[in-house]
């Protein structure tokens, strides 16, 4: 009797229970809601998910019992929709003394989460990254999925592990197309709503989720490491008119393009790829079209950028033809004009 008793047990476990082993992160023994969920996050892109995570909340779905969030910085968008939604919101790192939670959900927080605050969560940790991972780890997927003229991307919903960013198990990845000519902003606001709808899908959909997630691969890992303003160096040698056309798109609303004229920094704006053939010069070469009322110059491969306004550091934005007047037309004749 006690023995089909314990077989018994064994059984509803079994029926009720999820566990997923990987190296330091604890299985997960039950996925009943509704849970006592903490939310991370810091920017834009994370907000999209917490007003879905709150709305949830708020229509007492039966997914979540309480929601809190920490974040990184009183000036975010994370805290002002916190306050404003009075949730309860932390500075990171959070104090989590005598707190229970069930599960912790993790969109583009920037900090490396440690295994003692992995291990808070019964239910553990999730994250939505802006990309198909293992493309693009790290915390400027979009830029370089832009960058890099990447056709498609997409949304990841993956386990956070301790110690590195972006390896967990998969639960879900959903793709879109990159159009030719869509710029950071828009992809931006593309890929957070489509996170935000990814990870409710998710979460709605936990047990199938987590029973079917998988390792990421070991073959295509690339990475995507913070943005520093010599990002936006222009390459002259190097870089194509394509990819720097790709390149200001993807620091559009970021970096303007920057490059230098006689050692005095510029910035670049309103870059297009230049159909036509011009006379080969020198990667960096510029040359005024009257007729276009463009600058014209020379990338890498024989191909050309137009460019139609020009910050020079000290002064104000000006058009092609201001910039000709003002520093081309003054180099002497016979001297090439180039930027650096």
């Amino acid at each position: 009797m006690k023995m089909t008793k314990m077989f018994g047990n064994i059984r509803n476990i079994v029926k009720y229970s999820i566990r997923i082993y990987s190296n330091n992160v604890q299985p997960i023994t039950t996925t009943k809601k509704p849970w006592k969920v903490l939310f991370f996050g810091s920017d834009e892109f994370s907000l999209y998910s917490l007003k879905a995570v709150l709305n949830q909340y708020k229509n007492s779905s039966g997914m979540f019992s309480r929601l809190e969030v920490v974040t990184c910085s009183q000036l975010n968008p994370i805290w002002k929709f916190s306050k404003e939604h009075k949730l309860p919101c932390q500075k990171w790192p959070p104090d989590l003394a005598g707190c229970e939670y069930d599960l912790g959900l993790v969109v583009s927080f920037g900090h490396l989460i440690p295994k003692q605050i992995i291990s808070k969560f019964p239910l553990g940790m999730l994250n939505v990254h802006g990309s198909l991972l293992p493309r693009w780890r790290g915390a400027s997927p979009i830029v370089y999925a832009l960058a890099n003229g990447d056709k498609e991307t997409g949304v990841t919903i993956m386990r956070i592990r301790p110690n590195k960013f972006d390896v967990g198990e998969i639960l879900y990845q959903e793709k879109i197309a990159i159009s030719h000519d869509i710029e950071m902003p828009e992809l931006h606001e593309q890929l957070g709503k489509l996170g935000a709808k990814c990870l409710i899908d998710t979460l709605w959909n936990i047990d199938e989720r987590l029973a079917n997630s998988v390792p990421q691969p070991s073959e295509g890992v690339t990475y995507a490491p913070k943005i520093s303003p010599d990002f936006a160096k222009v390459k002259w040698n190097t870089s194509t008119a394509k990819d720097l056309y790709n390149l200001q798109r993807a620091l559009k609303s970021i970096h303007p393009l920057k490059t230098s004229w006689n050692s005095i920094p510029v910035k670049l704006f309103d870059a297009e790829i230049w159909p036509k053939d011009e006379e080969h010069r020198n990667p960096g070469f510029v040359v005024y079209s009257k007729k276009n009322k463009l600058l014209l110059i020379e990338c890498a491969n024989r191909t050309w950028i137009s460019v139609k306004k020009v910050g020079v550091q000290g002064k104000k934005i000006m058009n092609a033809a201001d910039f000709h007047n003002g520093f081309i037309s003054k180099v002497p004749e016979n001297t090439i004009t180039c930027f650096v």
